[in-house]
Parts: C-alpha cells; structure tokens; sequence
C-alpha cells in the first residue's frame, strides 16, 4: 500500500494513503478531542471539535473528513483553534443537563471528558429554550435519556454501517431534530436487536445498560471468548465484588471488533443465577446401582444429586455401552453444540462412528 508523508505538531508521520488527518493523528499518538468519530464508522463531522490548521487551507478543517496528503503541515492546537472548539462545547452543553455527579455515565463519559479538555466550565454563554423528552425504558436491556443526547449520531450510524438494522434515524428538523425510532415509537417497537452497538457508541449517558443503574462502576475486566456460539466474539466482563455486572466487545479482537448479539452481551446473568448448574446431577438410583424397572418415579430415589465428574462419565459410558450391546449402535444418536470448538465437535464425531459405532450424528446449529 502506497504511503505519505505529513507533519502533525512538528511530528513527521508516514500512514497509508488513504487516511484522514485524525487516523493520522492518532498514529502519531496526537491527540484530538472528538464527540462524532469513531475508527469503525464513516467520518460524520458533527461535533466540530476535531478542527485543525492546515498549510495553504482556508478556514478551520475537520480532521475526521480532511484525506491526508503527502507534504501536509498540521497544527491541532493554536488560540484560534481553541477559541473554536470552545464556543463549540459549549453550544453542545447549552441544551445539555450538567449534573454529572447523578449521571449514569459519570467518570465514564467522553462529553465529560472532552469538555474539561477544552477547557469550558462554569457558566455557560449560551443559555435558552431547553428541549425535554421522557425517558425510553421500553428496552429490555438498555434506556434512552434524550435529555443527554447531543445529536453526534454515533447510534445511528453504528446502527446502519455496522449492524444494517436502521432501527433508529435522525427526525424532525432545527430544533426539534432528534433520534427516533420509525414514526417516533419506543425503541423496543422497532427492529433494534439489542446488540448494544449503540450503547457503546454513546459518547453521553443518552444510551446506557440498566445493569450500571443497580451496579455502578466496575472494579475489574477480564478478556475472554463468548460461549454462545462457533464464531468466537471476544468479550470484555466487568466484574465487582467477585460478580458479573455488565459485558462488552473486545474491539481489540479481530473476530468481532468490538461487535456483540443480544446472547453475548446481556445473556450473563445466569452465571450468577442461583438455579445454575454448577456440578453434574444423577438419580439417586443410578448412584445406587438400581436398575430403573425397580423405581417409581414418585419416590426419593428419582431426585437429582450433585456427584464428582468421573462418577457421571462413568455411569454415562456404562449406560451407553449396554445399550449399545443391547439394542445395537444405530439405537443411539448423537447432538453436538455450536458452543464447542471445533476439536471438541470432532472428537464427538470419532466417539459416535468410531467408538459407539453409528452415524446418528447432527448439530444444533442446522436446527
């Protein structure tokens, strides 16, 4: 891939032709504050707060939409640029709630952040008309306060580039313009998945799981595999106090990129559930040496008990081979998971033909 050759900051950088002034900003390890842009979506150029100068440029560029080009001289921080990016904070902030200290997103906000990069606190020049909206609590998994959005459109588009539902689009116009869903109904009545895609793209707390209402701030993480299915996400679980409180995609992981189903990012709370099976159960009859015919069914020797993993595979491979010299090979069949790996999909495979002598092998994943 051809490269270029530019000077962000008296920084020279090389990036592959093609990139924007940001990505190669952020290549040189240069920051530029930013609400709209994210490496996974088209550059947008909302927010306004990613301007730059640029040699031989009229005005003040945004970084996100401006190509890079061999030769370009770029500064990211001058009293002009900073003048800017202020006015345009605090314009977002005008129609924006300021009591962070009750916001979900508290400590973890980028608006948050950013502002106090620009430097815009206290009193804010641009006070007016607020807009007012109830909060959407239709969603099984998350809420939308619109009250904290600021039109980055982040949702949106992640919801049409990444996930190709376009369950949620921008509506109205001027003033009144915000996120809907199709003619303004709660989101839990349109085609949204419940992937969360959108909730981590929210730079506010416009979009947050119902989980951080009743758990806060997570403690530690903890990289792992989704269980769910064979592609094999990588998932980040936020724990505290020794439990799951909330899950999301690895972005670092070139599985998924960050991309989750509803399964894998709010089918969690079974590991915690107390009904979950956490060692194998027998009946009591099988642990007993009882043949079936003498149970009934009605009596203590039917209920399940917990037992060590190599009495169960033993009772197991025992049952399995009587009934096999009993009734023959074919009287058995076997039915994989999509959640085992593919060794342990094999392994099944030679138990069923090779070892138990039968093709009666399927997979769940055809169902």
């Amino acid at each position: 891939m051809k490269k270029i050759t530019l000077t962000i900051d008296h920084k020279k950088i090389e990036v592959p032709e093609g990139s924007t002034v940001l990505d190669a900003a952020r290549a040189a390890e240069v920051y530029i504050p930013t609400l709209c842009d994210d490496p996974l979506l088209e550059p947008f150029g909302a927010c306004r707060l990613c301007i730059v100068e640029i040699d031989g440029y009229r005005g003040l560029p945004t970084a996100c939409s401006t190509p890079a080009a061999d030769g370009m001289q770029v500064r990211t921080s001058s009293a002009m640029i900073e003048t800017n990016r202020k006015t345009s904070m605090n314009l977002l902030l005008s129609d924006h709630p300021l009591d962070c200290q009750h916001c979900v997103a508290n400590m973890r906000c980028d608006l948050q952040y950013v502002a106090a990069y620009v430097g815009v606190r206290g009193d804010n020049p641009y006070q007016g008309e607020k807009r007012s909206y109830e909060l959407d609590d239709s969603n099984a998994f998350y809420n939308r306060d619109l009250d904290m959005c600021i039109l980055c459109g982040k949702c949106v588009r992640a919801c049409d580039e990444i996930q190709g539902r376009q369950a949620i689009s921008f509506g109205y116009r001027g003033f009144s313009t915000k996120i809907t869903a199709p003619f303004d109904l709660p989101i839990w009545e349109s085609n949204c998945e419940s992937c969360g895609r959108c909730v981590d793209m929210c730079p506010t707390g416009a979009l947050f799981d119902k989980s951080q209402l009743k758990h806060g701030l997570p403690t530690g993480e903890t990289k792992t595999t989704c269980p769910y299915c064979g592609v094999g996400c990588g998932l980040i679980v936020e724990t505290k106090n020794g439990e799951i409180i909330g899950v999301r995609g690895d972005r670092e992981n070139s599985v998924n990129e960050g991309h989750t189903c509803v399964k894998g990012r709010y089918g969690w709370e079974y590991v915690q559930h107390p009904d979950r099976v956490k060692k194998p159960l027998i009946r009591k009859y099988l642990l007993e040496g009882k043949k079936k015919s003498e149970i009934d069914k009605s009596s203590s020797d039917w209920e399940w008990a917990e037992t060590s993993w190599d009495t169960a595979l033993d009772i197991t491979a025992s049952n399995l081979a009587q009934i096999r010299d009993s009734h023959g090979a074919d009287s058995i069949g076997f039915l994989t998971s999509a959640k085992c790996l593919n060794e342990e999909n094999y392994l099944m495979n030679k138990l069923a033909r090779q070892v138990i002598g039968t093709n009666n092998i399927d997979h769940c994943a055809r169902l």
